[in-house]
């Protein structure tokens, strides 16, 4: 019997390293697969037009920093660098403020019109911006709201604040409502109460939208190009668009300009990963 047990106990244990080792295969190779464009777009870089349309696999011949120098020059990189930043940090932090603010409404005011607005919201998170487009720019066109970038942080605001309000409204509903009656009993106001009690502990659902709208924002291309003609204005993913005409797309300075774009929101995560894994994990968990 306690042969037995002892043959069962090492086939179950070869079982679990045979499907670890299955695993750790599977997960390499999805890794190899997600990070090979990224890869490409580094190592072409560094290699002029006609290399990269002979062979955009090879490594380049001579290493070569120049279309990093065009790209940066091209793109006039620091301009769109503090547009996106602008836009990004602006926009982010409207989407939190008001996003938050409206869901403790929604949460703590129990009027029967609060169903209604909170189902609206919901259902204009389904409506595609595509289905948007044109009548948004026909309207705000005609009013003469469009070549700012604080209307577009106004945009953003508007495309945002649904999810957000989402996804704050079953956070705070967690919240024990006796934590709030406490403060109320010791003088404090409503506004204080849910900046100095309530807003505190929304910190994990916060770093997830935080992140989320970061990547959407940082990364979109379709609302600023609609928005935003001056060249001056531009943000970066506009400013790489630069590079490709009606009848040539030079290749190697956009490759380079894709890196630089990369190098600030990678910058991001590096300084805040440890907040970024606490708060989807905890955002996760609750």
């Amino acid at each position: 019997m306690s042969q037995q047990s002892n043959k069962t106990l090492l086939t179950r244990a070869r079982k679990k390293k045979i499907r670890n080792a299955l695993l750790f295969v599977l997960s390499l190779s999805l890794f190899a697969l997600y990070f090979f464009p990224f890869i490409l777009v580094l190592i072409n870089s560094f290699k002029d037009r006609l290399d990269i349309v002979s062979n955009p696999l090879a490594l380049p011949s001579t290493w070569s920093f120049d279309n990093y120098i065009e790209a940066y020059q091209t793109m006039n990189f620091m301009s769109a660098l503090w547009n996106s930043i602008l836009v990004t940090t602006v926009s982010v932090l409207l989407i939190i403020v008001f996003s938050s603010m409206f869901a403790y409404f929604l949460v703590r005011w129990k009027w029967k019109v609060n169903g209604w607005i909170f189902v609206l919201l919901i259902a204009s998170m389904i409506i595609p911006f595509q289905a948007l487009m044109i009548p948004f720019v026909s309207i705000y066109g005609n009013l003469g709201l469009l070549n700012s970038k604080w209307m577009l942080m106004f945009f953003y605001l508007g495309f945002g604040l649904g999810l957000a309000t989402f996804m704050y409204h079953g956070f705070i509903k967690s919240i024990p409502v006796e934590l709030e009656e406490a403060a109320i009993i010791d003088g404090a106001s409503r506004f204080q109460v849910f900046w100095k009690v309530v807003f505190p502990m929304l910190k994990p659902i916060t770093v997830t939208i935080v992140i989320l709208d970061v990547l959407w924002i940082w990364n979109d291309f379709l609302l600023p190009a609609l928005v935003l003609v001056s060249e001056g204005n531009r943000t970066i993913p506009l400013s790489t668009f630069y590079f490709f005409g009606q009848y040539t797309s030079a290749f190697g300075p956009a490759m380079a300009g894709l890196v630089l774009a990369m190098i600030p929101i990678i910058i991001f995560f590096i300084f805040l990963q440890k907040q970024v894994i606490k708060g989807v994990m905890d955002g996760a968990i609750k």
